[in-house]
């Protein structure tokens, strides 16, 4: 065979391979491993590392608050959240149907060590509602967390902690400061 026929069957060969890996993908289709659980906590509440939006399903709509407890207390305080993120409450169930009208994230002014946030409020993102960002022991387990502080807004005594469940999601507590105390007002997400 000269030189000249065996170029033109290797170009051949080389344009054909894409078809042909193309013809396969539609014949024998490939199997999708199944997504990993990096954490279960039982009855479809799953944690995945490289999957946030199926993390934050699970945290909203899978996960009980038990659960959810379980998940904050095993979370390490993490990165401090920068930029914008998305918002959702995961509980209770009052607050999930209303907050979408009103609240639906977070921008951090924040570097490593902290900064500061602006709410983005109703449906267009507008952004108020400030809050000093630090990390602190969290007033819930005495573990690291990082504190969304209120002072500095027209409502000083809510205090929110949360930490990063997940690279990228955040779960936390919205807190009202009372005497002697907190009392919990909702649990969120931030992604």
């Amino acid at each position: 065979m000269n030189a000249r026929r065996v170029l033109r069957r290797h170009h051949i060969s080389r344009c054909l391979a894409p078809v042909g890996l193309g013809a396969a993908l539609v014949f024998f289709p490939a199997v999708m491993p199944a997504a990993h659980a990096d954490a279960d906590y039982g009855g479809g509440c799953v944690l995945f590392d490289g999957n946030r939006a199926a993390t934050v399903d699970s945290l909203r709509f899978r996960c009980e608050p038990w659960q959810q407890d379980a998940i904050y207390r095993d979370a390490p305080r993490g990165s401090v959240p920068m930029g914008v993120k998305n918002g959702w409450v995961a509980s209770p169930p009052f607050w999930e149907a209303v907050a979408p009208a009103i609240w639906i994230g977070k921008t951090f002014y924040t570097g490593p060590e902290g900064g500061w946030l602006m709410n983005r409020i109703t449906g267009a993102g507008i952004e108020g509602w400030p809050a000093d960002v630090y990390s602190t022991a969290s007033v819930l387990d005495g573990q690291p967390a990082w504190a969304l502080d209120y002072r500095p807004s027209p409502s000083p005594w809510l205090y929110d902690e949360i930490r990063e469940v997940t690279p990228g999601v955040w779960f936390g507590y919205s807190l009202s400061r009372e005497a002697g105390g907190y009392a919990q007002i909702l649990t969120f997400i931030l992604a």
